[in-house]
C-alpha cells in the first residue's frame, strides 16, 4: 500500500488528514508524511474547522454529509475522518494527481 492516508474499511474508507486552518481556499496541497494536506477556508474555533471539513469531504467525494464522521483529532491539526459509500481507488484516484 504506498498511500497510507487512505485505508479501505469494510463499506468505506478511512483518511488520515492534515489540516491547515485559515486559508484562502479550501484544497488538497499534498500528503505530508501518511497524511493527506488539506488547506481549509474555516477558523479554528468553535468546531468551524470541522464541519467545514466534513462538508468539503462530502462533496468532493459526493456522499452524504452523514457519511462523513470525524473520529479521531476533533481539537488538533491531524484528524482521522471514516467515509461511508466510497471505495479507496475511488478516493486515490480523486485527491492524488
Amino acid at each position: 500500500m504506498s498511500d497510507p492516508w487512505c485505508t479501505a474499511l469494510a463499506g468505506g474508507v478511512r483518511l488520515a488528514v492534515q489540516i491547515t486552518p485559515n486559508a484562502r481556499k479550501t484544497e488538497v496541497v499534498g500528503v505530508l508524511g501518511d497524511a493527506l494536506k488539506i488547506k481549509l477556508q474555516a477558523q479554528p474555533v468553535e468546531g468551524q474547522a470541522n464541519a467545514a471539513l466534513v462538508k468539503w469531504l462530502a462533496k468532493e467525494l459526493k456522499v452524504a454529509r452523514g457519511a462523513v464522521v470525524l473520529t479521531h483529532g476533533a481539537t488538533g491539526r491531524r484528524k482521522l475522518v471514516e467515509v461511508r459509500g466510497v471505495e479507496r481507488e475511488a478516493v486515490l484516484r480523486h485527491f492524488t494527481p
